[in-house]
């Protein structure tokens, strides 16, 4: 066993995510629930100190790095709004790094949403409609129901169905592939709630893999 593959393996260990128990893993990776994982956190993997011009962001090389530790495959799905040019450029990394197929996108949902003089808006970009009245644009984009169809579509062909993100909606998914004999782990960020925690066979918090996943970046000015 090289040194990789034993880096693999002690990571596949700490994890508690044994081949013997968990078999054939397929991973479903909802981004927008992953990539607000560690929009508020002030440390770094080491425990130190995030410096003010400092955050951390999800590393896409690394995120596919971490998943393949484990993963038979990984499928990524992410809102792209087709007329940004960052969103598109976005799609293009992200397709290279983890291959096309493995990429599904549809475009992002801008939901009005107006506002009143007791919300705090503060971190908000307000726009003012014709009427002058002033608004938010609420971004939206729920893939549950493409996650669901490509988990019962693959079913046959994994053990273990793992979903990268903390979402409730999955709770109906979980417990369909659980009485078909699948098993579940669940990579989550923050709260989840019980009737979601009881579906699963393992649940991995994201801060336990900050170090697999980020990196920090500087914030621009």
């Amino acid at each position: 066993m090289d040194t990789n593959e034993f880096e693999k393996e002690t990571i596949r260990d700490d994890l508690e995510i044994s081949e013997k128990e968990y078999g054939k893993i397929f991973s479903f990776v909802d981004f927008a629930n992953v990539n607000k994982w560690f929009q508020n956190d002030n440390q770094d993997w080491n425990s130190q100190l995030l410096k003010m011009d400092e955050v951390l962001v999800i590393d896409l090389n690394k995120l596919k790095n971490f998943s393949d530790i484990f993963s038979e495959k990984t499928r990524v799905y992410y809102g792209e709004d087709p007329k940004n040019k960052k969103s598109l450029s976005f799609t293009y990394v992200i397709r290279k790094i983890f291959g096309k197929r493995s990429i599904i996108t549809k475009d992002v949902q801008k939901i009005k949403h107006y506002i009143d003089s007791y919300e705090d808006l503060s971190s908000k970009v307000l726009i003012t409609d014709k009427d002058n009245q002033k608004y938010i644009e609420i971004r939206k984009c729920n893939f549950d129901v493409e996650i669901s169809v490509d988990a019962i579509k693959m079913i046959n062909h994994y053990d273990t169905f793992c979903i990268f993100s903390g979402d409730a909606d999955f709770v109906y998914l979980n417990n369909f592939l659980k009485k078909r004999g699948k098993k579940i782990i669940i990579v989550k960020g923050g709260y989840i709630t019980t009737k979601l925690r009881k579906t699963a066979d393992l649940i991995i918090n994201a801060q336990r893999i900050k170090k697999y996943i980020a990196k920090i970046e500087k914030t621009k000015t």
